[in-house]
């Protein structure tokens, strides 16, 4: 990464860096093995994933089987918990793209460039996310504090986009129709039909997790004790076979060590 004189963009890689070398004890959260600063730039060495979720979903061009997302929910709820419970920090940016998978069949959290610092768990900015994954609260000025259940309406649309193949937002044009959506509409939730097929514990954990209401939203806590979180937290889902057989079918290109 090259150093600028952007002070938002050296904020951002120094939040990075702080959360990832503190979290190496969390399986759940990407490694960060070392760096390094040569002035302008900033080498950092990370631990090495194949891919992300997002560019999975692009290539393959199918939806995740719901055993698969039930160990990205595990993963993923484990790691914001970890974050909470350790550093008292926020991620602020979950999504398809900041979940990362490898051959070993490791899911990981990535990108901490904009997590933020818990005052009484409260997050006190209002650093930008991408639109389409922003919980109700994070948008409306009349309220300028949220917590980390804002990250968890960002795992509930994270889930619906990955178990159906499309964004819940799919056809909206710019980002003022999408925040419209959020505010002015019913959350989006798992379909029926189409071919669909979901457990009802998962339609559970979806439909709590984007809760409109965030005072009756779970957090952390309650979502560890949720029937479909603690099914897939001790299942033994083949995790390696299913994303070798898709990045074989899809003939995807994966980041890999040479001679690997």
């Amino acid at each position: 990464m090259r150093s600028t004189g952007n002070d938002e963009e050296n904020n951002r890689i120094l939040m990075d860096l702080d959360v990832i070398l503190n979290s190496h004890d969390c399986p759940y959260i990407v490694h960060c093995l070392g760096y390094f600063v040569n002035i302008p730039d900033v080498w950092i060495c990370m631990e090495l994933m194949s891919m992300c979720f997002d560019k999975l979903l692009r290539r393959s061009k199918q939806p995740v089987p719901e055993n698969i997302l039930g160990k990205v929910t595990v993963a993923t709820v484990h790691a914001l918990s970890y974050l909470k419970k350790n550093h008292n920090v926020i991620h602020r940016d979950v999504k398809p793209s900041n979940i990362l998978i490898d051959e070993q069949g490791n899911i990981k959290l990535c990108d901490f460039g904009i997590s933020g610092r818990l005052v009484d768990s409260k997050a006190n900015t209002r650093s930008a996310g991408c639109a389409a994954y922003m919980a109700p609260e994070r948008i409306d000025p009349k309220k300028p504090k949220y917590d980390i259940r804002a990250d968890v309406w960002s795992l509930g649309i994270t889930l619906v986009e990955l178990a159906t193949g499309r964004s819940p937002y799919e056809g909206c044009n710019i980002d003022f129709e999408v925040l419209t959506k959020i505010l002015d509409h019913e959350p989006p939730s798992l379909p029926y039909g189409d071919g669909f097929d979901f457990s009802q514990e998962f339609r559970d954990f979806v439909d709590k997790c984007l809760t409109k209401n965030v005072h009756q939203r779970p957090r952390y806590q309650e979502l560890l004790q949720q029937p479909f979180f603690r099914y897939y937290d001790a299942a033994d889902v083949n995790v390696v076979q299913w994303f070798k057989t898709v990045v074989e079918s899809a003939d995807i290109e994966m980041h890999r060590l040479p001679n690997s």
